[in-house]
């Protein structure tokens, strides 16, 4: 995967598909990488989409340009690195597709560049317009995983096992069985990367006040906060067998969008882009290509 250097970062990208298709951005989730998207890329480049697949800061061989940067993640700033590449890359106008991390980041980037991004799907994880309120009990309990972060010594856990740290969610989010371990173990190689850590704890802790946001995202959190309803067309792919997120947790969505779809998917838990490639490129094809 070539590199893309932007103000902050030189960001690992996967370009492919025919350079006269309309662009599509895939913005992978947590725990994951841009390999979610291996499966789907060819499909929707058969279909004369030209994919744009990053790594996230904190992933792969992403790496920050200066050790002086704040080494921060929340969605704000990861949309400010999106819109950085497809700048570096000369595109204008592009449709998103987000799983997990990358469903807020498609909303963002919706919020925040309305004249570039025509058209999102988003998948997994619902929308956070009007800003985060704080969950129920039973959801509270099944994010163990934030509040976990937000403690000095659930920090310093996962700094020492940050592979265990993000198994546990591949085991418990989706049914059983749903991977092989030999495939996990090739996705762990991106949280490898230096600043995987101590990103994916700015991500959690600055979603519930525990940290502060990046400085240069200030607007554009505001603007997603104070944003109640996005006219643009967004999908929504949820797994039937989400074990993090539960369908239910999405179907009060359709409010905040003007055009809006959601489709659960039977059986399939968190990490649709792996458990059920082609149906998701299928939906994203649709979506996409209905002008």
């Amino acid at each position: 995967m070539p590199m893309i250097q932007t103000q902050q970062l030189l960001i690992e990208v996967r370009d492919s598909g025919p350079k006269t298709g309309f662009p599509v951005l895939l913005l992978h989730g947590w725990p994951d990488d841009a390999s979610a998207w291996d499966a789907i890329t060819p499909i929707l480049n058969n279909a004369n989409f030209r994919t744009i697949v990053p790594m996230h800061r904190g992933f792969g061989r992403t790496r920050f340009l200066s050790a002086k940067t704040s080494r921060t993640g929340n969605v704000g700033i990861l949309a400010l690195d999106a819109i950085g590449l497809m700048d570096a890359l000369s595109i204008r106008q592009f449709y998103v597709a987000g799983h997990d991390w990358g469903s807020n980041i498609a909303e963002a980037l919706a919020v925040g560049w309305p004249k570039r991004v025509p058209r999102i799907a988003m998948i997994s994880t619902p929308s956070r317009l009007g800003g985060l309120k704080t969950p129920p009990f039973d959801q509270a309990r099944r994010q163990w995983y934030h509040w976990f972060q937000a403690t000095e010594r659930g920090a310093e856990a996962i700094r020492n096992d940050p592979k265990g740290f993000a198994q546990i969610m591949w085991n418990t989010w989706s049914p059983d069985g749903w991977f092989k371990q030999a495939q996990f173990d090739r996705v762990a190689k991106s949280f490898h990367n230096p600043d995987w850590v101590a990103v994916t704890l700015h991500s959690y802790r600055s979603r519930w006040g525990e940290s502060a946001f990046d400085p240069r995202s200030l607007k554009l959190e505001a603007k997603i906060k104070a944003t109640r309803r996005l006219s643009l067309p967004v999908i929504f792919l949820h797994g039937g067998k989400d074990g993090v997120t539960p369908p239910k947790g999405s179907e009060e969505m359709a409010k905040k969008f003007a055009n809006f779809r959601r489709i659960v998917l039977k059986g399939v838990g968190h990490f649709p882009p792996r458990e059920a490639s082609v149906a998701v490129a299928k939906h994203l094809i649709r979506h996409f290509a209905t002008h």
